[in-house]
């Protein structure tokens, strides 16, 4: 999903914790962000409103899994992850567990984790297409699984939110969904703040993967 960079600017400055197990890693994004007007680097113990966490794993094991479950639904925290490797099975749990922004390691520039900052301070989904699709299928197959069992879930979805789901599952962001809508900035960002806010589900990639999984898109 992709998200603008116009609206951020020195005067709008978002406060970022790097998260990294070892010392070279957390240095080179250091280095990365620092260079980036628009972030202010702080300790991972700051407490900061509004704070995004930058977190870097080669690979994703139960402490990684568990750390990111702890920022997001107990410190508030809104996650960019930084992976070298999400297998098949990790990559549910990962969105599931609030990340709103996934970066792959060897396109983490500091262009590239910007965007992915600007995008989880702002509430909006970044994925990598190859992740997005790998989602899609993933979440296709157990609706699919689920929808051949008794009780397949009502809709619970207006024809607004709908419409702006499946945009949003295309990978557009606020203003193109807006733009195709022909509905306000302001409007897509209240569908999809109503949406997530009464389905409890943390980002929008949450309530993509929520729609595909329940037979909705």
């Amino acid at each position: 999903m992709r998200t603008s960079l116009d609206s951020t600017g020195p005067d709008a400055r978002i406060p970022v914790a790097i998260h990294a197990s070892d010392p070279l890693s957390l240095a080179g994004a250091t280095t990365q962000l620092r260079q980036q007007p628009a972030i202010e680097l702080v300790d991972e113990a700051s407490g900061r409103p509004g704070t995004v966490a930058v977190l870097l794993a080669d690979a994703l094991d139960e402490p990684t899994l568990s750390q990111l479950r702890r920022l997001v639904r107990i410190d508030g925290t809104r996650a960019v992850l930084v992976a070298g490797l999400i297998r098949e099975a990790e990559l549910l749990q990962v969105i599931e567990s609030g990340v709103a922004a996934i970066v792959w390691r060897h396109e983490a520039t500091g262009h590239r984790l910007l965007q992915a900052v600007i995008a989880a301070s702002r509430g909006e989904g970044d994925l990598p297409s190859d992740l997005l699709g790998r989602l899609i299928s993933q979440v296709g197959a157990l609706q699919r699984k689920a929808t051949s069992s008794p009780g397949a879930p009502a809709s619970g979805l207006s024809t607004r939110e709908l419409e702006v789901l499946q945009l949003v599952a295309e990978g557009m962001d606020t203003a193109e969904v807006a733009r195709k809508l022909s509905y306000s900035e302001r409007t897509v960002k209240n569908v999809m703040h109503g949406l997530t806010t009464r389905l409890h589900l943390r980002n929008r990639a949450h309530a993509v993967a929520y729609a595909f999984r329940e037979g909705y898109i």
